[in-house]
């Protein structure tokens, strides 16, 4: 299984998302800490209602701690209520390259 399988295993058991999309995002920075180092995740969840932006990242952070000590570098978190995702237009943002990549 892949890190980003793992990952999708452990957010849809805790966050029981409406929409999960993760995307391995290593190959666009020039960290050196492998190929599965980078990652965005675009969830959307009920589990996200009442909270603010700060405690929402927490949770997941919280979640996914194991896999912060043991390789992964960096999450671009975006996280949604249902509401807040359909006012989005159900898009979200497009990650920056590294600027250390392509050079």
């Amino acid at each position: 299984m892949t890190k980003q399988d793992e990952l999708t295993v452990k957010i849809s058991a805790k966050f029981q998302p409406h929409f999960l999309a993760i995307e391995n995002e290593s190959h666009m920075h020039s960290s050196g800490r492998g190929d599965a180092s980078h990652f965005k995740i675009v969830l959307v969840s009920d589990f996200f209602e009442g909270m603010r932006k700060v405690a929402r990242h927490q949770a997941v952070y919280q979640l996914l701690n194991d896999d912060l000590e043991g390789g992964i570098h960096a999450l671009a978190l975006h996280l949604y209520t249902q509401a807040e995702w359909q006012q989005a237009g159900e898009r979200f943002p497009r990650s920056p390259t590294c600027a250390g990549v392509g050079q």
